[in-house]
């Protein structure tokens, strides 16, 4: 039959597993040195005539040949809007926006890192491209700014929701009161996931006990709205949590179509505007955060992500 651990015994593993230990921060960083050279292998490898295959078996191979592997099936698809595109035999074009979430095991212990950086392939994003990029940074920057103990971390997913409709209400995609557009969750048409979990021994450490169990309690409950129902942790912040910060934006067509042809949130999406964007694909920014006494510590080495910084580490592959 199946076994489950005892409410009490899962309650209790949580509590303790949640709150990562000094040794188990420095085995993450060690993780995130290897998806830090696989990031940047990716950049390099970001060139027109690549296969997402082959791109992505450059970099599992480097994983392999470090003693490692990947903390999750990789990433990598030239249709990020697919929210797991894994890879396929698709050329890489110039142009296309080349969205890749990989991660790393440390080697021995296999403590996971889960980032995710979108890089223009050939190295130039167009200036549409390079509005939303910007965007979904600065969405990643507030919510990784605001993160300290205390804090809920739904209020940060809100933040980020808040500040995508904000970029996207000065572009013209979305209109009105850009508070009363996240109450009623409009910007899930761009942005329909939440923004990040608990990361440790597993990528999205300890939901084999119930995913409820680990981001709610505390007086928090499952939101039943599109998009927000998808947050995988709400509950405040505490020292030595370590959570991912992954905001996104997407043109998804099915969910265009849908939402269009009922007309839903039309207060506040400019459908004529969205028609013009569409076929973008997607943009995901994702780095490991580490809420400390005095507030966070972004983990493991830089990785390009500025826009400026991603173009020319994609230029210095070519």
């Amino acid at each position: 039959g199946d076994l489950h651990a005892s409410d009490a015994l899962a309650a209790a593993v949580i509590a303790q597993r949640l709150i990562k230990t000094d040794v188990e921060v420095a085995e993450i960083e060690a993780s995130l040195v290897l998806a830090a050279e696989i990031h940047g292998l990716a950049m390099a490898g970001a060139h027109p005539g690549q296969t997402e295959r082959g791109l992505a078996a450059t970099i599992e191979a480097h994983l392999a040949s470090a003693g490692s592997y990947p903390s999750y099936p990789v990433i990598l698809t030239r249709r990020g809007e697919v929210l797991h595109g894994h890879p396929t035999g698709a050329l890489l074009e110039s142009g296309d926006l080349l969205l890749v979430d990989a991660g790393a095991v440390s080697v021995g212990t296999r403590y996971a890192s889960d980032l995710t950086r979108t890089m223009p392939v050939g190295g130039t994003f167009s200036e549409r491209q390079r509005a939303l990029y910007d965007i979904v940074l600065a969405a990643q920057t507030a919510a990784i700014e605001a993160m300290r103990p205390g804090v809920p971390f739904r209020d940060l997913h809100t933040l980020a929701a808040r500040t995508i409709t904000d970029g996207l209400t000065d572009l013209g995609l979305m209109r009105g009161d850009p508070d009363e557009a996240v109450a009623a969750g409009a910007h899930a048409l761009f942005f329909p996931h939440g923004l990040g979990h608990a990361l440790g021994l597993d990528v999205h450490d300890l939901e084999g006990l119930g995913e409820d169990n680990v981001g709610y309690g505390d007086g928090f409950e499952r939101s039943e709205q599109f998009g927000t129902r998808y947050l995988r942790f709400a509950r405040p912040l505490a020292e030595g949590h370590v959570m991912t910060v992954e905001p996104g934006i997407y043109l998804v067509d099915p969910l265009i179509d849908a939402w269009k042809a009922e007309g839903r949130h039309a207060a506040f999406i400019d459908y004529d505007a969205v028609e013009v964007w569409r076929g973008l694909g997607g943009i995901r920014i994702e780095d490991n955060v580490l809420v400390t006494a005095g507030g966070h510590r972004v983990l493991g080495p830089p990785v390009p992500k500025t826009a400026t910084a991603v173009e020319a580490a994609v230029r210095a592959g070519a």
